[in-house]
């Protein structure tokens, strides 16, 4: 019992003791492993212009060679051609990626709980 709470103890002091962008990737390991259901705005201006939804993750790109972070997001989602919210007969999941710099975006969770 005793050992259970110093060991319970030990983890939560790593925990704290990490720097932010290691609590995020935690955060984001534990997220991918529950899962989520993502849907990605697309803004020109103030309109609407693209919808991706069941989206599990956002990933941020790194170089292959030099492992630094790169101006842009990716992921995988339902393209929702009609923009109701609901993976129609036809919309099919595909691969995306949308700049950090140029793209005005929202990611959000849907709960249809």
């Amino acid at each position: 019992m005793k050992l259970k709470i110093a060991l319970s103890f030990i983890a939560v002091i790593l925990i704290v003791g990490c720097t932010q962008e290691t609590q995020n990737s935690l955060s984001r390991s534990l997220q991918n492993w529950t899962g989520t259901n993502g849907v990605l705005d697309i803004y020109a201006g103030n309109k609407l212009v693209h919808k991706f939804i069941k989206i599990d993750k956002v990933s941020t790109a790194y170089g292959s060679n030099d492992g630094k972070m790169r101006p842009y997001r990716y992921g995988y989602g339902v393209d929702d051609l009609n923009f109701n919210g609901k993976a129609d007969p036809g919309e099919k999941k595909v691969y995306f990626e949308f700049s950090d710099y140029s793209t005005s975006y929202v990611f959000y969770e849907r709960n249809d709980k």
